[in-house]
């Protein structure tokens, strides 16, 4: 795992101390005041993503949850939709990362979100039981690799909502109808919870537009009265037609990718 110079100086290796373990390969340095411990089974190079995420999470307390369009692939969906041109995961925290994290060399482009800012309880919760705690959580846990760590991971119904946060700037209408299609059996009760929750108008419209064209069965169960839908016109695609029933404007043809 990777750990900084505080951590460190908290299990009692000083500076010094650090200085001998690199010189005599008991660390290896990753980044000024980071560092791993060296591993016969890990070859050189980038570390995969999620090791720096469950570092954050377990060694220095800074709780990161997997959500949006990687969420949805590590729990089955990304079959859906095309691969993402550029290899991405997408994180989300309470507070801005260390600045050390920007320079730590990892296997995929890192994209850190805020929490907060998509729902009003939004928070990442700070322990794996408080992420699993109650049937209306909105991140769960997933083992990783071959060992005892888990990856805090936003359900389906929040990270369908987090994608559409990023649509149409990084997700395309078309990947996000893909996607849409795939999520046959979601929560109503979660989506209740996360919709009512949600601060994003331009989210909630879109999520009940696509929603509306695949017509899954948990869609009746929603109580729409609950969710503030905002009022007047969301222009999201210049040229495109506007949607009457939710004010908001649309590609012409969503087959053609756009």
């Amino acid at each position: 795992m990777v750990v900084d110079a505080g951590w460190l100086e908290e299990q009692g290796v000083s500076r010094q101390l650090r200085r001998k373990y690199v010189q005599h390969g008991w660390l290896i340095p990753l980044a000024r005041g980071v560092y791993r411990r060296p591993s016969a089974s890990k070859p050189p190079g980038p570390l995969p993503w999620q090791e720096l995420v469950v570092s954050l999470n377990v060694f220095l307390h800074r709780p990161v949850s997997v959500g949006a369009r990687t969420a949805l692939e590590l729990q089955g969906f990304g079959h859906y939709a095309a691969a993402s041109g550029s290899r991405e995961a997408h994180l989300y925290g309470n507070e801005d990362p260390p600045k050390w994290v920007s320079h730590v060399p990892v296997n995929t482009r890192l994209v850190f979100h805020s929490a907060t800012k998509l729902f009003r309880n939004g928070a990442i919760p700070s322990s794996a039981g408080e992420a699993e705690a109650g049937a209306n959580a909105t991140v769960t846990q997933q083992a990783w690799g071959q060992s005892d760590w888990t990856l805090t991971v936003s359900t389906p119904e929040r990270a369908i909502l987090e994608l559409l946060d990023e649509v149409p700037k990084r997700e395309t209408f078309h990947q996000a109808d893909v996607l849409m299609e795939g999520l046959r059996n979601l929560s109503p009760r979660r989506l209740q919870v996360l919709l009512v929750d949600c601060k994003n108008v331009k989210v909630k419209r879109l999520f009940f537009w696509f929603a509306d064209r695949h017509n899954h069965a948990w869609l009746q169960k929603i109580d729409r009265s609950a969710i503030d839908l905002g009022k007047g016109k969301r222009m999201l695609v210049r040229g495109g037609k506007l949607d009457p029933k939710y004010n908001i404007t649309v590609p012409e043809n969503l087959d053609a990718g756009g």
